[in-house]
């Protein structure tokens, strides 16, 4: 179902697109497509929306951290704003101090998409639709995008995204979700338990961009090949949770790239029954503890979100990967389509 959702500045309409499937419930905006709630049960069947969010698009422009949107062009940070492609340097926006940040000040999540509603069988879903120009937030090449959405018979949901671009360019998509299983607003996520399918993660310098290879989760807070609270190591004195005032890193998946989505994380809130199973064709996850939401923003309960309300992963490919010939690369070619799938199954 479609409604209007509010209007910006320019006059431009954004709609919210409603869809349920297999008791899962969620709402999507034309803007960033962004996922504005997304309800779930619990093992009473009781649903609780576990995304956070605003009620009003004049929020979602003015003040959101990303709160459930699409990422684009290039997902995470790149050093300095600046890459070399085929010998050509290129600088792109830097929105986070001199690195550039979920593509730029105005990446795709500030893009309004065309949306098309779809049923395949017993699942139901939006294809979304956006074409970023040759140069936006300095990035070469026209990229057309094409991301589906599909909750399926089960209540799952699963993120096709494709792109094509006319001149060689690097692209990184992802969803920029914020978790709390026990229902947005409802307090802190330390208490969730946690398990990610990787031996190594990616130390980052000050300014969160990775300072090269790879280092042993083993024998660190970043160790989650175990189940684990995610509270149990987050106050540790260690330089990178310093960093980063709590956890804002890679993992580097165990499975490396998939040719199909393979299970890579699992999440649980202990006190719904809530949780959160991922698979995915990327290398890589970034896991983001809520470190800055300070209390300022208020959500759809009435109720502010404070540091450590709320936890994304994010599927993905590695931070500042264009400057990195070891990490998996993101450079995508005429003729070429890129392609990456993440599929979030729930349960109680």
């Amino acid at each position: 179902m479609k409604s209007l959702f509010g209007t910006l500045a320019d006059g431009t309409e954004v709609h919210s697109w409603s869809l349920a499937n297999g008791g899962t419930r969620m709402k999507v905006l034309s803007y960033g497509g962004i996922v504005q709630s997304l309800e779930i049960p619990d093992g009473l069947g009781q649903l609780a929306n576990v995304s956070l969010g605003f009620d009003t698009i004049e929020d979602y422009v003015a003040k959101s951290p990303y709160f459930g949107a699409l990422i684009g062009r290039f997902g995470n940070r790149i050093g300095e704003g600046r890459f070399t492609l085929d010998g050509e340097a290129y600088d792109v926006n830097s929105n986070d101090a001199v690195n550039s940040l979920h593509g730029g000040a105005k990446g795709f999540d500030k893009k309004v998409w065309d949306i098309e509603p779809f049923t395949k069988g017993s699942d139901v879903g939006l294809y979304l639709y956006c074409t970023s120009a040759d140069g936006e937030m300095g990035y070469p090449g026209t990229l057309k995008v094409k991301v589906t959405y599909t909750l399926t018979k089960h209540g799952d949901w699963r993120i096709d995204y494709e792109a094509t671009t006319d001149k060689t360019t690097v692209v990184n998509l992802t969803s920029h979700v914020y978790w709390n299983l026990a229902g947005e607003g409802s307090g802190t996520i330390e208490n969730h338990e946690l398990k990610i399918a990787a031996s190594r993660y990616t130390p980052v310098d000050s300014g969160l961009i990775p300072t090269g290879e790879p280092a042993p989760v083993a024998g660190t807070p970043f160790d989650f090949r175990r189940t684990k609270v995610i509270g149990e190591n987050l106050r540790e004195a260690h330089q990178q949770l310093l960093y980063a005032k709590g956890i804002d890193h890679n993992w580097v998946l165990d499975k490396g790239i998939s040719p199909k989505p393979e299970w890579i994380a699992t999440l649980k809130d202990p006190s719904s029954g809530r949780t959160l199973r991922m698979a995915t064709t990327e290398p890589g996850l970034q896991f983001y503890s809520g470190n800055f939401l300070d209390g300022t923003l208020v959500g759809p309960s009435g109720r502010a979100y404070r540091q450590g309300d709320a936890l994304c992963l994010e599927t993905q490919h590695f931070p500042d990967s264009p400057n990195r010939p070891s990490f998996p690369s993101t450079v995508l070619r005429p003729g070429q389509t890129y392609r990456s799938t993440t599929i979030h199954s729930f349960s109680r």
